[in-house]
């Protein structure tokens, strides 16, 4: 793999020691590469002193004598022992299980070689009798591991003989056993997945690579460690599963019951969206309010996640099942917060203390706005302004105040009872009483909005104006047909009409600036709140909390690669070497797993926000049809 070194002893296995990180894990090179020799047998796929790799189970280093079972992978003159099949046992019998095995995960299973543990002293008729085991289950190479009694050292020859009838056939290779835990290489899975096209039985494509088939045969080959006691069956499996699991009540009735609860949610959650679909919604007044309001998106989006969550569908891969894992912790996480939220407000009385502040922080706003407006219609900062126009803004925007105060003081007996109804939506979920919060800020702030959209207009109108003089004075003009500008002869009528229009404009120009630069930095403050809950609802949307705790608890689950520890590397005796997973960095995780968002908020750059603040273009807090994303 790369650096590795001597260490001390390690308990069960040998001497350990650390080795260097490596990159991704669909480029993890093998521990030592052993390109094919010039010269070897097509049948063997190897010739003869070649070093193969034989990965065997932590799992199996105690078991008893008997057969390696697993699949051979010939691109990377690879073994992977699955697990040991013990004595007694009647070959048709194990044949047959091999034969289940390949049908349930399409994975050529098959029997490697033998094991022997030599626990006690040990009998020349057990040696003869596992040599003899060849002939009955014919592999090329045939491995034949063996682990001495009292001792740590291991032996481990890889042979390609037809029978003992014919022993100049005979070739013995050098083998380098790997130690892996099948059960983490089981529950995990690399990342990026590496796409393994050889799903028939006893396949093999040359795209299967490096670790990536070692993994995968793991993964696939879970139907043959269903039998989780030792004795079970005619055929006896050591394997991770050997020493028995314990089964919970509580787990085993959840999964019974997970089937018809997901049918029934599945289909209230489609009339649901069968009423929104209504055609009456699709007119033109509901639908523009409907796109436009954060809380409908948020419902929207919600709708869409629980639909997948509670699909009776199964996860073809496990992507989609870690999706769905996320989407499910992300709605208990929303709902749990709505729920401390509503008992919050509740145990505190905060709905009745809001409802009796808000006439007073409206009357106080509107009140600071009448001054500002004065402050506007005088001499503000000492600037001499067009006092026509300053009068007529000004009095156009205070009358537009006065209507708004009357509008809130109408709607005073029934502001409580409305942020009472308000209050219940966190029982849907955080996000949508913060969506509803969103929604009550821009009908609080309609007015300010008005003044903004006002004070935009005029002056976009008199920026386009004065453009369009400006080329007139160059003897220039827009081409709309071909978008360009073109040049053009003007008259002296049109040059004089040109400059009175010119010189209007521009001495009304900092009237309008003024006020189109005073409501546009209120209008940039209500949308810098709105946009500081919106960024707090996509957190809580696309966090995959899921895949963060499980990268927290159990680190294996999510494989960026691994690395390999050696235990024993002496002269006479095979290389050991021990793989370990190194788990995915928290940023990996979050990138590959984030959820969607509900994606109907604009997210410009500073140089677009910049321009169309300078030349008076309307920004929304929602995206239009036509925008364009720098």
């Amino acid at each position: 793999m790369g650096l590795v070194s001597r260490g001390t002893a390690e308990a069960g296995l040998g001497a350990a020691s650390a080795v260097d990180r490596p990159g991704p894990p669909d480029a993890v090179p093998d521990p030592i590469p052993t390109p094919p020799a010039e010269g070897a047998d097509p049948g063997s796929s190897r010739g003869p002193g070649m070093v193969l790799k034989a990965y065997f189970p932590t799992c199996c280093a105690s078991a008893d004598s008997g057969l390696l079972v697993g699949r051979w992978v010939p691109e990377q003159s690879s073994a992977v022992v699955l697990a040991v099949v013990h004595f007694p046992f009647i070959p048709i019998q194990v044949k047959e299980l091999l034969a289940q095995v390949q049908q349930a995960s399409q994975v050529g299973v098959t029997v490697l070689g033998t094991w022997c543990h030599r626990r006690q002293e040990p009998e020349e008729s057990l040696g003869h009798f596992l040599e003899g085991l060849g002939a009955i289950f014919s592999h090329k190479p045939w491995f034949q591991l063996c682990r001495e009694r009292g001792s740590k050292s291991w032996s481990c020859k890889a042979t390609r003989w037809q029978g003992p009838a014919s022993p100049a056939a005979s070739g013995e290779d050098q083998v380098m056993l790997i130690f892996y835990d099948q059960r983490k290489v089981l529950l995990s899975q690399l990342h990026p997945p590496a796409a393994l096209p050889d799903r028939q039985a006893g396949d093999t494509t040359a795209s299967a690579g490096g670790l990536a088939a070692v993994f995968d045969t793991v993964a696939r080959s879970e139907a043959l460690f269903q039998s989780d006691r030792f004795d079970e069956g005619p055929v006896r499996l050591s394997h991770w599963q050997s020493e028995g699991v314990e089964a919970s009540i509580l787990v085993e009735l959840a999964k019974w019951a997970a089937g018809p609860v997901c049918l029934l949610l599945a289909c209230l959650l489609s009339l649901v969206s069968a009423a929104s679909a209504c055609r009456v919604f699709k007119l033109w007044p509901l639908s523009f309010i409907w796109s436009k309001l954060s809380t409908c998106e948020q419902l929207r989006h919600r709708l869409e996640q629980l639909t997948l969550i509670f699909s009776t569908r199964k996860a073809k891969n496990p992507a989609q099942l870690m999706r769905k894992a996320n989407m499910f912790v992300s709605v208990l996480l929303d709902v749990a917060l709505g729920l401390m939220l509503l008992s919050w407000l509740h145990r505190k009385d905060l709905i009745g203390q809001l409802a009796d502040a808000l006439i007073p922080v409206a009357d106080h706003v509107a009140e600071e706005l009448q001054h500002l407006l004065q402050w506007l219609m005088g001499a503000p900062a000492g600037l001499k302004m067009n006092r026509a126009l300053d009068q007529v803004l000004g009095r156009f925007f205070l009358y537009h105040i006065h209507l708004w105060i009357s509008y809130i003081h109408l709607m005073s007996p029934f502001i409580e009872r409305i942020l009472w109804h308000v209050g219940l939506s966190a029982c849907l979920g955080l996000t949508v009483a913060l969506s509803i919060l969103s929604d009550i800020i821009a009908l609080l702030t309609f007015h300010i909005y008005c003044f903004y959209v006002y004070g935009a207009r005029l002056y976009c109108l008199k920026i386009h104006g004065l453009s369009s003089l400006w080329r007139l004075f160059r003897g220039k003009k827009w081409n709309v047909l071909r978008q360009r500008v073109d040049s053009c002869s003007y008259d002296l009528d049109e040059l004089f009409i040109g400059t009175l229009l010119f010189t209007v404009l521009v001495f009304l120009l900092p009237t309008t600036a003024l006020y189109y630069l005073v409501f546009t930095l209120l209008r940039l403050l209500v949308v810098t709140v709105q946009g500081l809950i919106h960024l707090l609802v996509d957190l809580i949307n696309s966090l995959p909390l899921y895949s963060l705790g499980l990268r927290l608890c159990r680190p294996y689950r999510l494989a960026a690669g691994v690395k390999f520890r050696v235990l024993e590397h002496e002269t006479g005796r095979p290389l050991r070497l021990l793989m370990q997973i190194n788990p995915l960095p928290y940023s990996r995780v979050m990138h590959t797993y984030r959820l969607p968002t509900c994606g109907c908020h604009p997210q410009h750059s500073w140089g677009s926000l910049c321009r169309k603040l300078f030349f008076g273009e309307l920004i929304y807090p929602w995206r239009q049809r036509g925008d364009k994303q720098d």
